[in-house]
């Protein structure tokens, strides 16, 4: 039997992947989370957690999933979520997800994730995969993790020194990521690298 724990903070998706999971005779819901850090605490009861990346208060599902899979034998992390950006895709597959699917997938779909996480074998979402794959082939105008979230937070209208404090970087380094960033979008001013980005679909388009 595969013990599955759902971390999400909206409750309305807890119950549809209830409704979901429970007509599956190998899988069974060992429990719920509805924050990140009720699901690290948790985390230990289950051989697969399906984690949100986005909660209201407190870490995020990619902070939680990094804290999850750095404990001693660790469930399976299976990242379900809306966001298909770089930045998203990354910090999750850096902090040791085992998959990534979006929350349009077929229930069948999102079964055979589990079953195949349970047993450490990656579940991408196409449009995940591809995404990876195109940063494979193409390394040179990827931006890397840190550069995609400076460039997140500068969408956000953070200044460079408001990033340095969020991130415990020297302005220095931050000024260092944005040149790089600069240079691989082919853009000369932060609105301009916020905008390719943007259309890229490197960050998520800002609210």
């Amino acid at each position: 039997m595969i013990r599955v724990l759902i971390a999400d903070d909206h409750p309305i998706v807890r119950s549809g992947l209830r409704a979901v999971l429970r007509g599956e005779p190998d899988l069974t819901i060992a429990a719920e989370a509805a924050t990140a850090q009720d699901a690290i605490a948790k985390a230990g009861l289950a051989d697969v957690v399906l984690m949100d990346l986005r909660f209201g208060d407190g870490p995020s599902g990619a902070q939680a999933t990094a804290a999850i899979t750095a404990l001693p034998d660790p469930p399976h992390v299976l990242v379900l979520t809306t966001y298909d950006t770089d930045a998203d895709i990354l910090a999750a597959i850096e902090a040791g997800a085992t998959g990534y699917l979006l929350k349009d997938a077929e229930p069948e779909d999102l079964v055979a994730a589990i079953r195949a996480a349970a047993v450490g074998r990656s579940a991408l979402a196409p449009g995940v995969a591809a995404r990876l794959v195109d940063r494979t082939r193409n390394p040179v105008g990827a931006l890397s993790a840190r550069e995609t979230e400076v460039l997140g937070l500068v969408a956000d209208g953070l200044s460079n020194l408001s990033i340095s404090r969020r991130l415990h970087l020297s302005q220095a380094t931050v000024k260092s990521h944005l040149v790089r960033v600069y240079a691989k979008l082919g853009v000369d001013s932060r609105t301009a690298a916020v905008a390719a980005a943007t259309a890229r679909g490197l960050i998520r388009p800002h609210r």
